[in-house]
């Protein structure tokens, strides 16, 4: 199973989730976002994180000349499209950069249709996301088949395993169901959420 933890916004979160066995740890650089970190600040953690750690860097409908300059000065592993961006767009991002991960709103109509989608993986995500809130998980279904699904939205360590075990995803992401508050990570979340 393929876990990412994301809206990470400290050296010792990242070097921590890690440590306890994350994938992937995630950086927003989305607007408003109360977890959204600089270019600077990332890069610093970056440097800190053993080497082959897989990093990415979540927009939101951000210019895509943007995206690869930003993923490539901190030298992310790629980005996390977490907006409306056309397929013409994400094409040229992955042209760019080698790993692309493209979320959906679960109750999107679109989401048939995203194994048009150039992404390596197709994450499903609730309605308002980094609210906590769930989706409902029969959305999934939707979801084309052949991909590589990661879900997320209100996932926590009481629910990803029940979420697991009916969606059969690729992947789980969670931000706020292993905070102590926006920002700070949990460790006895984030150890119970990767276990």
């Amino acid at each position: 199973m393929f876990v990412k933890i994301c809206g990470v916004t400290n050296e010792e979160d990242a070097l921590l989730a890690v440590a306890m066995g994350a994938d992937c740890i995630g950086f927003n650089f989305v607007q408003g976002s109360s977890r959204k970190i600089s270019a600077n600040e990332a890069e610093s953690i970056v440097k800190r994180l053993p080497h082959g750690t897989v990093t990415v860097g979540v927009f939101r409908n951000e210019n895509p000349e943007t995206i690869v300059s930003t993923i490539t000065q901190i030298g992310l592993s790629g980005a996390q499209l977490h907006g409306r961006e056309p397929v013409s767009e994400v094409r040229w991002i992955r042209k760019r950069l080698p790993f692309v991960i493209q979320a959906f709103d679960a109750e999107d109509p679109n989401l048939s249709s995203a194994s048009n989608s150039p992404a390596d993986i197709i994450l499903l995500d609730a309605h308002t996301p980094g609210s906590g809130r769930t989706f409902d998980w029969r959305l999934a279904s939707n979801a084309p088949s052949g991909v590589r699904l990661m879900i997320a939205g209100g996932l926590n360590p009481e629910n990803v395993e029940q979420a697991i075990n009916q969606i059969r995803p690729y992947g789980v992401d969670v931000a706020t169901g292993v905070e102590s508050k926006p920002g700070k990570k949990d460790a006895s979340k984030m150890q119970k959420f990767i276990n």
